[in-house]
């Protein structure tokens, strides 16, 4: 039989951890990166007389984005992507009605600036277009800043002529 402090001691050599990835190690969903294979980026607003809560999740090869409004209720759930042939952006309302396309638009838009699929969760209430633009435009200027949107034509010649 063990005593406590030989059974103490023995906890102290034990080392637990993940194993960490390293540059070109293969990552979970297969592809050779230098990524991790998620990051999660959290942040608040306050915008329009309300709080918004972000939750960004960037996967390989796609962005999950949730927005609460006031709440941390789910609210709908829309994904995008480009289809083939023609690159065309298709979107559809994984929960939630089709009477409510808040969200449905700004996950469309968002495909085109990313490149990467979108699964969009937000409850935005459906009678402030103002607020939903302003939610967009917030969005855009983390998701840029987290680098998962490049610059556009006109800011990548504003940066070099500098």
């Amino acid at each position: 039989m063990m005593s406590s402090k030989e059974l103490r001691t023995g906890f102290l050599d034990l080392a637990v951890g993940a194993p960490t990835q390293t540059e070109h190690q293969v990552n979970s969903s297969g592809d050779v990166s230098s990524e991790g294979s998620l990051q999660i980026t959290c942040f608040t607003e306050d915008l329009h007389d309300v709080t918004l809560h972000f939750q960004i999740m960037k996967f390989s090869k796609q962005i999950y984005v949730w927005v609460g409004c006031n709440t941390a209720k789910f609210g709908h759930l829309y994904a995008a992507a480009t289809t083939r042939p023609d690159n065309r952006v298709s979107v559809t309302s994984v929960l939630g009605g089709t009477s409510d396309n808040t969200g449905s638009s700004m996950a469309r838009r968002l495909v085109l600036r990313t490149g990467l699929n979108i699964v969009l969760a937000c409850n935005i209430p459906k009678d402030s277009p103002m607020l939903e633009a302003a939610v967009e435009r917030k969005l855009v200027e983390k998701l840029k800043g987290l680098g998962y949107i490049g610059p556009t034509a006109g800011e990548a010649n504003i940066s070099t002529a500098r």
